[in-house]
């Protein structure tokens, strides 16, 4: 029971680092499923600005309790201004802030305009990242498009490139991604899979890259780092599984089975992964692996009372209704006795009650009117659990 609270414990962790899991027919995020990006890259960043200059910083003086401070810069180029702006190289921009730097350090400045120009934060660059910059494509145009640029930027020895180009993948929808799949470096990705050096935070796309390029011969390559020995959580992982997936399909589930379903000593945040898998390929990977398939292995989890609240939730989205009658075997019983089960498994009830819907989804007429009843018998046994769970109810 113990070690059952622990990853309980867990599992509110891991759903803060993740996402509200709730009984709903709505759609996922349509960005990355396994990256965290800044909510602006640096060309939107630049697209929104009105004005725009490369700019030298000159000198700085702090502020005191009297008077802010302010930096100096001047122009060395104009990125973008309007015909009526009178902007020019030479010119010089005094910001009513201290920035502190160095004679020639060069910083890209984006304002926009009211009754006069509104400076933001100085941006500090190299002739690198600033011809990076200038030179990509803006985010009018096609996505897929875009993204060609910024593939070539991945793990850029300049961090700021390097940052900004997963930036673009991170905030790309999935299936603007899948078209570069030919022009991926796919030697390189291997690479960044295993370097300890690639931040952590990248590992979940490049997984995800791999499974999209990858040949035969990356196969035994990925088992090997989805099954490295680990009691730590590992984040990124969830993004190597559903690459893994995406090269392997039917097959590769049922390694997965084998490694983080089945096995009740893996570590809780690899079972978690694996799930998170499970549902990118439900949701992304357009038949890659049938849903009968899927459902299947997510039933497993059942077996996992740390997670059958977040699996029941999964299988009435997924219209699975072949386990009501195992729900109802396990209410209420052993380590099942929880309310947050309880209550995962009357809404349950309450989705497959409600029959068939105009998507086509939904119960069959036998399975619903069971349902209508056994919520009948719980609101009499239960009344107040039955309650709870339908006061926090969402369904769309």
């Amino acid at each position: 029971m113990n070690r059952l609270k622990h990853n309980v414990n867990n599992r509110f962790f891991m759903g803060l680092l993740c996402s509200l899991i709730v009984i709903s027919q709505s759609s996922y995020a349509v960005a990355c499923p396994f990256c965290s990006a800044p909510s602006l890259t640096l060309t939107e960043q630049l697209s929104q600005s009105d004005v725009a200059v490369l700019a030298q910083w000159t000198e700085a003086e702090k502020g005191t309790l009297e008077k802010a401070g302010k930096t100096v810069f001047e122009i060395k180029e104009i990125v973008k201004q309007s015909d009526k702006d009178k902007l020019k190289v030479g010119d010089k921009i005094v910001i009513n802030r201290h920035r502190p730097g160095k004679k020639g350090n060069l910083f890209l400045l984006l304002g926009t305009k009211g009754t006069s120009v509104d400076w933001g934060d100085p941006i500090e660059v190299t002739e690198t990242s600033f011809h990076y910059i200038s030179q990509a494509p803006p985010p009018e145009e096609k996505t897929s498009k875009r993204l060609r640029y910024f593939l070539k930027f991945l793990e850029y020895p300049d961090q700021m490139v390097a940052n900004d180009a997963y930036a673009e993948f991170a905030n790309a929808p999935y299936e603007d991604i899948t078209p570069l799949a030919k022009d991926m470096p796919r030697e390189k990705i291997r690479k960044w899979v295993v370097d300890s050096n690639t931040p952590v935070t990248r590992l979940g796309l490049y997984g995800l890259l791999l499974g999209l390029c990858g040949q035969e011969s990356d196969v035994a390559f990925m088992e090997k780092k989805i099954n490295e020995p680990t009691k730590e959580f590992r984040l990124g992982i969830d993004g190597v599984i559903s690459g893994y997936l995406l090269l392997t399909g039917a097959d590769g589930l049922d390694k997965i089975d084998e490694t983080k379903f089945i096995p009740k000593k893996v570590a809780f945040s690899e079972t978690y992964a694996a799930m998170q898998a499970l549902r990118f390929m439900w949701t992304y990977a357009d038949g890659r692996i049938s849903k009968d398939r899927l459902r299947k292995s997510m039933r497993l989890l059942l077996d996992r009372p740390e997670l059958t609240d977040l699996v029941v939730a999964d299988l009435a989205r997924w219209d699975d209704w072949s386990v009501l009658d195992r729900l109802m075997e396990m209410y209420g019983t052993g380590d099942y006795d929880i309310p947050s089960i309880k209550r995962a498994i009357v809404r349950y009830l309450l989705v497959a009650s409600k029959g068939k819907n105009k998507k086509g989804g939904g119960a069959d007429p036998a399975t619903a009117e069971k349902a209508k009843l056994l919520l009948d018998k719980l609101r009499k046994e239960d009344p107040k659990t039955v309650k709870s769970a339908e006061r926090f109810f969402f369904f769309k």
